[in-house]
């Protein structure tokens, strides 16, 4: 596409510090990536679901991100829905997402149509080399491996001087040679080896050998083609609760409901604080502070001054 922006330090910059993590991290996973926010979660060393659901909420509505469902329909007529979350380091405006949303629809997909993270400028190249015409072929004045080793047989053995008209006649039998899994060191062997004292005709006896010691073609491995499969329907969907535009309305990549609360005022939810991690914890600044306390051990203890069972 040509105008996504250099991955850099500076990317991200206009985002909060704590949208700008996340950003990265998502950034830098692999392509097909679930994308979820519950797996992002679980995957991110520092913040929870509803962080992290907040958070990709805010930067969907920045311009990076959009989730869109492709209905595809393949050449056996099998159809299925895949949702790909589309990803743009470059910030990206409702309209060009529109835009691109709306230029999907029609694309040849073979073997590209798994759901996951997909990124705007891979989508972008993939369909410039499927739209691109191959170019004719030009001529050059480079020989050929084939013509080359021929004209070197002079050099292997002096009584194989070979012409340029000899080497343009033998070039489809050395090329059949190569194309057979040959080397062209196995070619000069062929035919240097055992040579009279004398060749009257290098160019006849050259033609010769090749044609009688053509080794056997190798065996084709037959590959199942891959179905043809295109793009026969788009639609935007809420990248936070995946409904979608047949029965919502999406703004800016999410529904309404889940909008009001990415805009709602407020903090995002926090890094979730030592103290409530698992573990023992400090008294923090109380009588026997500096003590190390059990709660369930401590729990048990007062249970068995009142008489009571242990706690179970």
């Amino acid at each position: 596409m040509g105008d996504e922006d250099p991955h850099a330090d500076p990317d991200f910059a206009h985002l909060s510090p704590r949208e700008r993590e996340i950003a990265v991290f998502v950034d830098h996973l692999e392509d097909g990536h679930a994308m979820g926010y519950k797996v992002i979660a679980a995957e991110h060393p520092h913040y929870g679901q509803q962080a992290v659901r907040t958070v990709m909420g805010r930067i969907t509505l920045a311009g990076h991100l959009r989730w869109i469902k492709e209905h595809i329909t393949v050449e056996d007529n099998s159809m299925r829905w895949v949702t790909r979350t589309y990803w743009s380091r470059t910030r990206r405006s409702p309209e060009w997402w529109a835009e691109f949303a709306r230029e999907r629809h029609g694309k040849d997909v073979t073997e590209h149509y798994q759901p996951g993270l997909a990124r705007i400028e891979e989508a972008k190249e993939a369909e410039e080399a499927e739209e691109a015409t191959p170019d004719a072929e030009q001529v050059t004045d480079e020989p050929s491996t084939a013509y080359q080793t021929l004209a070197e047989l002079r050099a292997a053995d002096p009584r194989m001087p070979l012409s340029d008209s000899d080497c343009r006649s033998l070039e489809p039998l050395a090329a059949d040679w190569l194309s057979r899994g040959a080397t062209p060191n196995d070619i000069t062997k062929a035919v240097t080896d055992g040579l009279p004292p004398a060749v009257a005709n290098p160019g006849g006896f050259a033609r010769n050998r090749l044609e009688s010691k053509m080794p056997p073609k190798k065996a084709k491995i037959r590959q199942k083609a891959a179905r043809r499969a295109r793009v026969t329907r788009v639609i935007m969907a809420c990248g936070l609760c995946d409904a979608d535009e047949r029965t919502v309305e999406i703004v800016n990549g999410l529904c309404s409901e889940c909008l009001a609360l990415c805009e709602a005022d407020g903090p995002v939810c926090e890094p979730v604080p030592e103290t409530f991690l698992p573990g023992p914890r400090q008294g923090g600044g109380l009588p026997g502070a500096d003590e190390v306390v059990d709660v369930t051990e401590r729990v048990d203890e007062l249970r068995r001054a009142v008489g009571l069972r242990r706690w179970r």
